[in-house]
């Protein structure tokens, strides 16, 4: 149901290389906030831990102001390449307040989940008020997605996975909940495989560890004995320190 456009990205240089949530939910909340099937597990899923959901929870109207700029076009331009289909299940992992949900084509059926249930509030209004019938929401850790195995054609992370506790775990969520042939889209700060580059923003990591992200994320080691074949992992432009990973799921 999905096929990469190689030609939008032919000019780019490639790098090859290789939100914890509340307790599980049987069912996934529409957009008027009533609970409906789905395919989770209630055995899975576990309670947040308490600073994590307060930190995002404040950050809320920064997050509001500044992702338009950092984010907005570089997550536009990768979903297009994508090619998605129609009926295509997609599920976004660390949705936050909803801002990328107008990226994704409205004949896809999306499902976004994040830590934050002060910023879900903000995407529910906001899918309220586009009319969003093809989106839903709810609050879920991403380290134990309580979605069953293979669920969704696409799954897509933006900005997320350096900010748990276990990128790894999570990693290993998004391939699990993936159907074989399905896609992976990650775009994330990694850690720079030039060493001076990489000495420069370690040296702020302390700092952004207190803020709640981690600089040193090594992608070769995130996607380390996973089975995914690896489509793409490079920089979304030349100068930025964000990389682009698509990567297909195994059989």
């Amino acid at each position: 149901m999905l096929e990469l456009d190689s030609e939008s990205h032919s000019n780019q240089a490639s790098e090859t290389g290789p939100q914890a949530g509340t307790a599980a939910r049987e069912g996934v909340r529409d957009r008027n906030g009533k609970m409906s099937s789905g395919t989770t597990k209630k055995s899975r899923g576990a309670k947040p831990k308490p600073h994590e959901s307060k930190l995002y929870d404040n950050l809320v109207p920064a997050y509001q102001a500044l992702w338009p700029a950092v984010a907005r076009r570089r997550i536009q331009h990768n979903l297009n390449s994508l090619n998605i289909a129609a009926g295509t299940k997609v599920l976004e992992v660390g949705v936050g307040t909803g801002l990328s949900l107008d990226a994704y084509p409205k004949h896809a059926d999306v499902t976004g989940v994040d830590l934050s249930e002060s910023m879900l509030a903000e995407a529910e209004e906001l899918i309220e008020q586009r009319g969003w019938e093809h989106v839903s929401v709810q609050p879920m850790n991403a380290e134990e997605l309580t979605f069953e195995d293979a669920s969704f054609d696409l799954v897509t992370s933006f900005h997320t996975i350096s900010v748990v506790s276990h990128p790894e775990r999570m990693m290993r969520e998004l391939v699990r909940v993936c159907r074989p042939g399905g896609k992976i889209l990650v775009i994330n700060h990694f850690r720079s495989p030039n060493p001076l580059i990489a000495r420069v923003v370690d040296s702020a990591g302390s700092l952004t560890r207190h803020l709640g992200w981690r600089t040193d994320l090594n992608v070769d080691e995130l996607l380390n004995e996973l089975p995914i074949q690896v489509m793409r992992c490079q920089k979304s432009n030349p100068l930025s320190l964000f990389r682009v990973l698509i990567a297909e799921r195994k059989a």
